[in-house]
């Protein structure tokens, strides 16, 4: 940054000047390219979407391509113009854009425009993702469901303008920034199947047990208790306070371990025909995803797609517990039990029925601290890889923001 700094002094030590971007390029929108038009080789072409799920800071290939001759009848992006989303159903992403480095045009679709201008494209880039830019364009997104911002608007927001010189200084200072934070995310995208196995392996080795540990079915060390749904449930629904979670499959994360709110509520009339559940119950799904656990951290109504496991606390810690019934024997028997059809449907009595180690407490306690140690190894942003790429990223926001802000020039 000291170099950075030097050249600031040097080349401009009055301050640098701020423009809107309408003052240092032009906005032209895409068009007519749609999902359906896209082809996996041919002339690149860029849609929209793709920004927010695939491009990042900059690019030089695109993903897909479109026919030549339909190619010349769209706006394309030329190299160094700044490819931008300008619609998303989130704010932060409204404006998302990439630098189109590639060795020839690009076909852009709509809800996307190109900034074509003559500074430094990845310096732009690197704007575009500052908080100097989002806390302008912030004041310009319209729309309720789909978020949107006009080209007219972006043509507005001011960019410092520093020399050539200082900003291809600060894109060699930010580059190596995003080029780690790009292999750490490599890393940890490769690594969910590996992890998932490390993770089979050691919970299959823990949650086995010799004869010596007893079995016993389900039902006879916990309460166990299909969902009820009033109908017609719209008629229970309701906004107020005091209506009773109602809990529903689209309420637990994927993966997730905890049930802690829901979307809707039902009455109190409504509670009165369903089943509730208290904190530290589980809740097991017995259709769509059978045989996944949650625990409730929450008071709650189940419906009829759900079974209650309750009153085990005398034999099971809840966390062991928990780990048990995601293992892959416990899994294996519910999916043979609940048939081999199409739709394939767990109930109360085959839980009951399904027969499972109950080790001491203390050896319980031991288990689950070895499994909950490994899953923050993996999973946890405070630890290992997560915790590492949490920290570059940090960082390099920092490092961006710091070095993107200028003392203006007064004029």
């Amino acid at each position: 940054m000291s170099r950075i700094s030097d050249l600031v002094k040097e080349l401009c030590p009055a301050g640098v000047e701020f423009k809107a971007l309408a003052e240092v390029g032009t906005f032209v929108r895409g068009n007519g390219l749609q999902k359906s038009d896209l082809v996996d080789v041919g002339f690149p072409a860029i849609h929209y979407g793709q920004i927010h799920t695939f491009y990042d800071t900059w690019a030089t290939e695109t993903i897909s391509y479109v026919a030549p001759a339909f190619a010349q009848r769209l706006r394309r992006a030329e190299p160094g113009d700044l490819v931008i989303a300008t619609t998303s159903e989130d704010d932060e992403a409204v404006g998302k854009a990439f630098a189109w480095l590639g060795n020839r045009e690009a076909a852009v679709s709509g809800d996307a425009y190109i900034f074509r201008h003559s500074l430094e494209p990845k310096y732009v880039s690197y704007f575009f993702q500052s908080d100097q830019f989002r806390d302008q364009k912030r004041r310009s997104i319209t729309g309720t469901k789909v978020r949107r911002i006009s080209g007219d608007k972006l043509a507005k927001i001011k960019i410092p303008m520093p020399p050539i010189e200082v900003q291809r200084e600060i894109v060699n200072v930010l580059d190596p920034f995003r080029e780690l934070e790009a292999k750490l995310e490599a890393e940890l995208e490769a690594e969910p199947e590996a992890r998932q196995r490390q993770y089979d392996y050691y919970s299959d080795s823990l949650l086995t047990f010799d004869a010596v540990v007893p079995r016993v079915p389900l039902g006879k060390v916990a309460t166990i208790l299909r969902g009820a749904s009033p109908r017609p449930i719209q008629a229970f629904l309701t906004n107020a306070e005091d209506g009773v979670p109602w809990i529903k499959i689209g309420d637990v994360v994927a993966g997730g371990k905890y049930i802690t709110n829901t979307a809707e509520r039902v009455t109190a009339e409504g509670a009165l025909k369903s089943r509730r559940v208290h904190p530290g119950d589980f809740v097991l799904s017995n259709s769509m995803s059978f045989g996944r656990p949650y625990i409730s951290k929450i008071d709650g109504c189940i419906h009829d797609g759900w079974l209650a496991i309750s009153d085990f606390n005398a034999s099971f810690i809840p966390d062991f517990l928990y780990h048990l019934l995601r293992s892959a024997p416990i899994q294996n028997e519910f999916a043979r039990r609940a048939g081999a059809g199409t739709v394939q449907n767990l109930n109360a009595d085959i839980v009951k029925s399904v027969s499972i180690p109950v080790p001491p407490l203390v050896e319980q306690r031991r288990i689950v601290s070895i499994l909950d140690k490994f899953d923050s190894l993996v999973n946890d942003l405070s630890v290992g890889l997560p915790a590492e790429l949490n920290a570059r990223r940090k960082q390099y926001e920092y490092y961006r923001d710091q070095l993107l802000t200028f003392e203006e020039k007064v004029t």
